[in-house]
Parts: structure tokens; sequence; C-alpha cells
């Protein structure tokens, strides 16, 4: 499947399914199976009264207002297909076109929008093999020495990846806490190399291979995972998930 024809359906809302080897385009809606898994519709007809009100007016409302395509100016959340499927290559021919380019800008928007410090392209609902990172000097001045040495953080200029590679440059983990946009609101510890070496190419379509070690490498890995459909959570120690407000919970 080329490109454009991966852009053209994602813009339909329409994402690739996996079924043992196979690929075929589905449509998740926005009350896909609620019916099915909510217990409150065992016991409760206002419930269900309520969907039926809401879907009629989200229904009148795109009847108004186009719903988004992608690429989003959101982040895409756990349960969207798109994160659970593996990204396509992109055509290196295609990397200058107009459509990549959108695409590589809107991943960086958003990116700086929400002061986070990797995104790739599946989770602003484009199932290419895109990633962006970036650490600010700004960010990096708000964390203490400690925090700095612990962690090995250090500032990072923008980075575009397209097609990336990853190759382990030392095979020993360290474990850190780790969040994701796309699981907003929680955290766990995760295992990552210490030190890995990407090379692919930026978003002018020339060849880059780039060597990181820390926090950085870490950013890296974690973005790679998105690219093959991979979430934090599937690598995590999972005693240590927690939801990060849960303080205020109690208060």
């Amino acid at each position: 499947m080329t490109t454009k024809t991966l852009l053209l359906l994602s813009r339909l809302g329409l994402r690739l399914c996996t079924s043992k080897g196979a690929h075929r385009p589905c449509r998740a809606g926005p009350l896909t199976c609620l019916s099915h898994v909510s217990p409150h519709l065992l016991c409760s007809s206002s419930y269900s009264s309520s969907i039926k009100v809401r879907s009629y007016l989200q229904y009148m409302k795109h009847k108004i207002i186009p719903p988004p395509s992608p690429p989003y100016k959101h982040v895409c959340q756990v349960g969207d297909p798109v994160l659970r499927s593996r990204a396509a290559a992109v055509d290196p021919a295609a990397i200058r076109g107009a459509e990549i380019q959108k695409t590589i800008n809107t991943l960086v928007k958003v990116m700086r929008k929400l002061d986070c410090v990797g995104l790739s392209a599946p989770q602003i609902g484009v199932p290419l093999r895109i990633l962006a990172l970036e650490y600010p000097e700004k960010m990096l001045e708000e964390s203490s020495p400690a925090s700095r040495e612990a962690r090995g953080l250090s500032a990072q200029p923008l980075r575009i990846f397209v097609n990336p590679h990853l190759r382990v440059l030392d095979g020993r983990t360290v474990l850190f806490q780790e969040a994701c946009e796309s699981i907003s609101g929680y955290s766990a510890t995760v295992p990552r190399y210490l030190s890995v070496e990407v090379s692919g190419l930026n978003e002018k379509g020339e060849d880059v291979t780039w060597q990181a070690s820390g926090w950085p490498a870490r950013i890296l890995q974690h973005e790679m995972d998105h690219l093959d459909g991979v979430l934090y959570v599937d690598r995590m120690d999972s005693r240590t998930f927690v939801n990060i407000n849960w303080q205020a919970f109690n208060e």
C-alpha cells in the first residue's frame, strides 16, 4: 500500500486492522462496543437514553462541522487502532511532498504545544514511520542537577527521523518512570537500553545517523515502539503503574 493511499485512508477515518497476517481497513466509531461493555446499561435506562442524546447531538454537530482528519492537532488515545498497528514505511521520493511535510509540521507543532519531548506520526493519526524528538534547553534548566545526572538528561535540538532503524549499542538496561501522551494521566517504570543508534532519513530526505545515550536514548526507544504498535504499558513493571494525580483524589 502506497504512502498516499495510507494518508487517504487515515483521513477517511479508516485504520489498518491486522488479523493473522491479513491487512484490511476498518472504521472505529466513537461509540463502538460501548453498549456491550458498560455495566450501567444493565440497570439504568436513563444512562442509555443519555448516550442516544449525545450520539445524536454529535451527529448533528458533524453534519454542520466536519470532524477533524489526520494529521490531527491532538494526540490519539489508547484504544485507537492506529496506536496498535505497525506503521508503514514512507516512500523516500514522497518526503519532500506536501502531504508528508504537512504531517511532519503538524507533528512538531503538537509536540511543542504539549511540551513533550518526543512524538510519532501514529499518535496524530498517521500510520507512517515518522518520529520527532526535541529536548529544549529551557526544559533542561528546570531539572535539578541530581536529576540530570541520574537520568542522563541533555538538551537536544529538533530531530526528525523518517523510516528509522534502531541499533542497540549498550545492552544494559536502566529503570525510570515513563509517561506517554497517548495514555494521558498515567506513568510506570520501564526498562530501556542505555545507548542506541538510529539511522534513517530526515525531513529533507537526507541520510542521517545519530547515537544517543541516557534520556535521549529512552525517548528514541519509546517513539520507535510507537511505530511498531507497542506502548510502554507492554514493557512496564505493572506494579509501578500509577495515576499521576492519585493524591489529588484523596484530598
